[in-house]
């Protein structure tokens, strides 16, 4: 009886070595970061430091297809409405997981007498709590 009692005090010992250790976690990962947060804090920053005789233009190109950007709409953070004018001037939307999104921007001077014309910048409606 003496040695079926050491082996249960045996087991018993190595479970409760084994359930105070601490189990080995994998190293910690950043916090994933919110890339249509970044664009638009992007944009909006070249936009901020513009002088009063510039403009930001932004284009979309995908293939031959090219939009001058007017607004960036994000229903949500993951997805990017862009809305603008095609080479004809037809309005035309894109849209675009802000993963794969990919947006060229120039800083331009203005024509004499001509309004700079802002990217309008819209970000998704905060969830409500009520609902």
């Amino acid at each position: 009886m003496a040695f079926v009692d050491l082996t249960k005090q045996l087991a018993k010992e190595a479970l409760l070595s084994a359930a105070a250790k601490e189990p080995a976690s994998a190293p910690a990962q950043p916090p994933a970061e919110n890339v249509g947060s970044i664009i638009l804090g992007q944009l909006g920053a070249m936009q901020k430091a513009l002088k009063e005789d510039e403009e930001l233009v932004v284009w979309f190109e995908n293939g031959s297809e090219r939009v001058r950007v007017m607004d960036v709409i994000m229903p949500s953070w993951r997805l990017a409405v862009l809305s603008g004018l095609d080479a004809d001037r037809n309005l035309t939307r894109v849209i675009s997981p802000v993963e794969t999104l990919q947006l060229v921007t120039k800083v331009m001077k203005l024509a004499a007498g001509a309004k700079a014309t802002r990217v309008g910048l819209v970000m998704p409606k905060s969830k409500d709590s009520s609902r």
